[in-house]
Order: C-alpha cells, then sequence, then structure tokens
C-alpha cells in the first residue's frame, strides 16, 4: 500500500518528542535529585522513588547476569521501529490509533535510550495502597500503557465503524 505522505499521521509526531522530552527531563531530575532508592512521600498513595529496573516490566528477568540488557534494549529498537513504520502508514483518517503509536514510540524510545546509555530504566513513580507498592515505573512506562489503552479502544471503534459500513451496504 503506497500512502500519500499529505495522507499520513506523522503529524502526530510532535506527541513523540514531548513525552520523550519529559520523560528524559524527569528521569535526570530524579537520578540528579535522589540517592539510590531514596523516597519521598508525596501524597498518602504515592512516592518519588528512585529505582533502577535491570529488567522489563515488574523487573522481569530483572536478576540475570547481564544479557537481558541487550535483550530488552534489542527489544525497544524493534519496538521503535515498528511504531514508526506503522504510524506513517496509519491514514490521516484514524487519529486515535495514531497518537496511540506515537505514545507507544515515545515511551519505547525513552526506555531505550535508558538501557542504551545507563544499562537500566530510570524508574521513579511508586504508588502504593497501605503497604502493597506496584512496581515503579516512569513517564515513558505510562506512554506505553497510555498508547496500548488508546489502541484498545481504536480498535473497538474501527470495528464499529465496520460493521455500520456493513449493514449499509446491505440496505
Amino acid at each position: 500500500m503506497n500512502v500519500n505522505k499529505s495522507n499520513t499521521s506523522l503529524r502526530w509526531l510532535w506527541i513523540t518528542f514531548v513525552f520523550l522530552i519529559l520523560d528524559q527531563v524527569t528521569k535526570q531530575w530524579v537520578a540528579n535529585s535522589f540517592e539510590l532508592y531514596e523516597s519521598v512521600k508525596v501524597f498518602p498513595f504515592f512516592n518519588i522513588t528512585y529505582v533502577h529496573n535491570l529488567g522489563a516490566a515488574f523487573s522481569f528477568l530483572a536478576d540475570q547476569g547481564g544479557w537481558q540488557r541487550w535483550f530488552f534494549t534489542a527489544i525497544a529498537f524493534v519496538a521503535s521501529i515498528v511504531f514508526s513504520v506503522w504510524l506513517k502508514r496509519t491514514p490521516s483518517s484514524q487519529p486515535l490509533l495514531a497518537i496511540a503509536l506515537a505514545c507507544m514510540l515515545s515511551g519505547a524510545l525513552g526506555n531505550l535510550i535508558d538501557r542504551v546509555l545507563f544499562g537500566y530504566v530510570i524508574d521513579f513513580l511508586d504508588f502504593y495502597i497501605g503497604s502493597s507498592h506496584w512496581p515503579a515505573f516512569n513517564v515513558a512506562d505510562s506512554m506505553i500503557f497510555i498508547g496500548a489503552a488508546l489502541m484498545i479502544i481504536d480498535s473497538f471503534k474501527q470495528e464499529k465503524i465496520k460493521k455500520q459500513t456493513s449493514e449499509a451496504k446491505e440496505h
């Protein structure tokens, strides 16, 4: 499928850049302002806690011998390429999907930068209830989650459009 440049969703790349910059600025602020594992209570359910994540989500594979750094770096690199190409090929008539891809691209790039530069991802957003804490995360992780949620919403929206189009053709 040859997509005309004026019909692509690359115009949403500004979202990628805004949240990539926000991600990197907040990570550097935390790394330069806190000692590792230092935690500051902000609300009764939220701390800023500086941690290094050597693994993936929920510190998956963090306790391995170091190979996971390059494995997760490669995954983030490939994901960034996939999101970029997909964004370029997304018609401008699907803005929600384009925004979702731009969000996920910013998250993949943000964590990719950390892995390449440091060998780990800087996490600091620490939500909890009582003594039960969710794993700490960062702006990049938030953008991946938001992008995935928007993609799911868009898939339902597109399915509804297809159904309506199909019903209209039948009548």
